[in-house]
């Protein structure tokens, strides 16, 4: 037995993924055989775009993003997950196909991975994963579609606001009716995510810290006082 498989660890990675949730810890423990892990330090790429790719990437520690490159040369970042969340789900029903992102980890970053022939077999066994992942590709083509909608708002503010309040749900640890949020992202890879520059960031910050919606402690740590006061400065 791989004495580093899921099946020995504390907490195996299936228990952390939506897609497992339903499975028996005998099925559970099946697939922690197959899955391999893997550290990536930070910085590190774990796809690139435009390389083949074949593998289910779960995050089992760490903070990773996908990113793409725009025809100016610009890095877009697409999605910044975390423990318990994954991505290459396309790569498990195509063929050979080439990675359309980019991946690199934000922090030193634990994974967990499946091949193509394991989730395969997976799948084959266990016919309502594959339903599981279709709703997480359709939950994602709808992260899409909303983070283009935002990116298309002329006003950088409003797209500024509303990843403050995306980061506050997903990363912040809830204080005094607001969200302590330790930012996964320098200034200049919020400023990629939202498609402004970097002044500008720092500048709506400020004013944001003005208006008493936010409050920032250093350069990683963000307080946002007030969600629903930020929401209606948004009305």
């Amino acid at each position: 037995m791989n004495k580093h498989s899921c099946q020995y660890a504390a907490e195996p990675c299936t228990r952390k993924v939506p897609i497992f949730a339903a499975l028996t810890d005998q099925d559970l423990s099946r697939i922690g055989a197959m899955i391999k892990h893997r550290k990536y330090d930070k910085g590190q790429a774990l796809v690139l775009e435009e390389q083949p790719s074949d593998t289910l990437f779960i995050i089992r520690q760490g903070h990773v993003k996908l990113s793409k490159m725009t025809p100016q040369g610009k890095e877009q970042i697409l999605r910044i997950l975390t423990a318990g969340e994954f991505f290459g789900e396309l790569s498990i029903f195509g063929g050979g196909e080439l990675s359309n992102f980019s991946a690199y980890a934000l922090q030193d970053t634990a994974i967990c991975k499946l091949t193509r022939t394991d989730m395969e077999t997976i799948i084959t066994e266990n016919p309502d994963i594959s339903l599981r992942l279709l709703k997480a590709v359709t939950q994602r083509l709808a992260h899409t579609e909303n983070l283009a909608q935002s990116l298309a708002t002329k006003d950088p503010e409003i797209r500024i606001a509303h990843m403050i309040l995306e980061l506050g749900v997903k990363y912040g640890k809830q204080r005094d009716g607001g969200f302590d949020i330790q930012l996964p992202l320098s200034r200049e890879e919020m400023a990629n995510y939202v498609g402004v520059t970097r002044e500008t960031i720092s500048r709506k910050f400020a004013r944001f810290e003005e208006l008493k919606l936010i409050k920032l402690i250093g350069n990683k740590r963000l307080v946002l006082k007030d969600p629903a006061a930020l929401e209606k400065y948004l009305d």
